[in-house]
């Protein structure tokens, strides 16, 4: 990066600064995670954040995460011209004759229909609904629907391929906040493969509800004991573009996700590789897959979507301009996770953030 983040690192606590020296031990190099929280170690008195242990995938009430609802949506509310609509989907939109231009964005709202229309028109809805908007808004001037002359709207899907265990630490970690530690090492091409493997990270600390109903149990302990002693630990694989990993519609215009993962063994050998360290790091040599954690038995993972909306300088093979603009448009641009080409191996956020931050630049300079 250019510079250094505006705040230092969230600290570890006493278990995860001893998993952060064993790893050291060992030649790798782990990190501190860069985490969405309004925390201040120095001036405590200006954190809102508590370091309460349901953080990692709960609503936070007080208010401490920086999420899009924090930071972004209730900031643009106090500005007088900006208004938001709830309980309103939009059905499609709409061009004037030529097929370029963007005049009427068509909004189901409490029963009604409405329409909108603005010089720039930007969809920000996430890869799987920006993609679908822009099939439900087929035309005769866009047959295979909006932005799409390239075919590409709704292909190249991605996911990212990721896993929640368990390790069972030998002494108790009595940790609350533990998400603070990450472990890049084997992303990069090695003496064991030539491909990158992935991103091991720390989770929120399980208890006992979050993994009741697992079948693996550590000889001896109870779920309760299992909390107790738990490293939580979130290992993502990237997973490639593919253009048969897409986004449809059905007859009833409803949103189909064809998908297959692909690119495994890199997901195989992350696994493998964390395994490899269990004795290492002062825990027991099993690893207990905790499926539950995700909220979903779904035969695959639907986190950190990218994709559906690539860009590039060729129209004919991306979506998009480098500044997000659909090639086949002058008002619409679409700013979310679909304009990935590739999903890496991170959560895509700060990703989406930081080219959120670029297109508005340009949308300023194109407003004035």
């Amino acid at each position: 990066s250019s510079k250094d983040y505006p705040h230092p690192p969230v600290s570890h606590e006493p278990r995860i600064q001893q998993l952060d020296a064993d790893l050291r031990k060992l030649g790798h190099k782990p990190f501190h995670l860069p985490v969405g929280i309004m925390i201040d170690e120095r001036n405590p008195q200006k954190s809102k954040c508590i370091r309460c242990e349901t953080c990692d995938g709960y609503a936070c009430v007080v208010q401490a995460k920086a999420d899009a609802h924090v930071v972004c949506i209730q900031p643009a509310l106090e500005h007088p011209n900006v208004t938001l609509l709830t309980n309103a989907f939009v059905r499609r939109l709409e061009t004037d004759a030529s097929g370029r231009v963007v005049t009427k964005v068509i909004v189901e709202r409490e029963g009604r229909m409405e329409e909108y229309a603005a010089d720039v028109v930007v969809s920000s809805a996430g890869a799987l609904n920006s993609a679908a908007l822009m099939l439900r808004s087929a035309s005769d001037r866009h047959p295979n629907g909006l932005a799409n002359s390239s075919g590409l709207v709704g292909r190249h899907y991605m996911c990212h391929h990721n896993a929640t265990f368990l390790a069972i630490s030998k002494e108790p970690n009595p940790s609350r906040f533990t998400k603070t530690l990450a472990l890049s090492d084997f992303y990069f091409a090695s003496k064991d493969w030539e491909y990158p493997m992935g991103l091991i990270q720390m989770l929120g600390k399980s208890n006992a509800e979050t993994i009741r109903g697992e079948t693996m149990i550590q000889d001896g302990m109870t779920l309760e004991d299992m909390a107790r002693h738990s490293l939580d630990f979130w290992l993502q694989s990237e997973d490639l573009p593919d253009p048969d990993n897409r986004v449809t519609l059905n007859a009833k215009g409803e949103i189909v996700l064809h998908y297959k993962p692909n690119h495994l063994e890199a997901h195989q050998r992350l696994t493998a590789k964390l395994k490899s360290l269990l004795n290492d790091i002062g825990c027991h040599e099993r690893m207990i897959p905790i499926d539950s954690y995700l909220g979903t038995k779904l035969p695959f993972n639907l986190a950190h979507q990218c994709g559906t909306m690539r860009f590039g300088a060729d129209p004919k093979t991306s979506v998009l301009d480098l500044n997000c603009k659909a090639h086949d448009l002058d008002n619409l641009y679409v700013v979310d996770g679909g304009f990935f080409v590739s999903a890496g191996a991170v959560n895509p956020s700060l990703t989406i953030i930081a080219n959120a931050l670029r297109v508005g630049d340009r949308l300023l300079e194109r407003l004035s």
